[in-house]
């Protein structure tokens, strides 16, 4: 039987550090002192307040790789919502004997809704918000030029191969080791450091071409 599950917060309010839309979650104490295995246990055993200290302490990592492979706010909340949610649903999905640590196994859910939600998508050429600078004033030119070399990498990030992305996203932004991020990505470690090598020549390559193009 489908179990229904709000994720709301009344005795917590949080603000996701994105910036995101603002939430709130019903938080026990005494549950976000538990670790994810346990917080899995009780999830199934339908505790709406593990469910909500999960989501409480890892949205915002999962948003983060989430926003840096879809480029948009709204749709990056969605999918980690609905991650989450399917999470709810089906909480045997992740049997901590059987397979990783929690979160390299959510990591895995999250990018494989993220390239499949790209692939229903066009990419965008630069991440939302660029147009804000647009009608700058006097004084902005310097920001403008940092924002958009660092949008026109961000587009040369995401036109680097699945998998080249995901390593370029798991080491560099997210901070993960070359052990996890291989786990993630599905590589024994020297082919993950392959692909760094890879993604970085590629990026370095498209950069001079645009340096010499005098576009940035």
């Amino acid at each position: 039987m489908k179990r229904n599950v709000r994720i709301c917060k009344s005795n917590v309010a949080y603000k996701p550090s994105h910036g995101g839309r603002h939430i709130t979650v019903n938080i026990d104490i005494k549950l976000s002192h538990l670790d994810d295995v346990s917080l899995i246990y009780q999830i199934q055993k339908g505790s709406h307040e593990a469910f909500a200290a999960l989501v409480y302490r890892h949205s915002n990592r999962f948003y983060r790789i989430t926003y840096r492979l879809v480029s948009n706010k709204d749709d990056a909340e969605d999918i980690v919502q609905e991650a989450f949610l399917k999470l709810w649903g089906r909480p045997e999905l992740w049997d901590p004997n059987k397979q990783a640590k929690f979160t390299t196994w959510f990591y895995k859910v999250i990018i494989n809704q993220c390239f499949d939600h790209n692939k229903k998508k066009k990419p965008l050429e630069l991440p939302e918000g660029i147009e804000e600078f647009v009608d700058r004033n006097p004084g902005q030119d310097a920001l403008l030029d940092a924002y958009q070399k660092q949008a026109i990498l961000e587009s040369f990030i995401r036109e680097l191969p699945e998998r080249q992305q995901l390593a370029v996203n798991l080491c560099f932004y997210e901070g993960l080791s070359n052990n996890e991020a291989a786990e993630i990505v599905g590589v024994k470690v020297k082919a993950l450091q392959s692909l760094l090598m890879r993604a970085k020549t590629t990026l370095k390559d498209k950069v001079k071409q645009y340096l010499y193009g005098g576009l940035i």
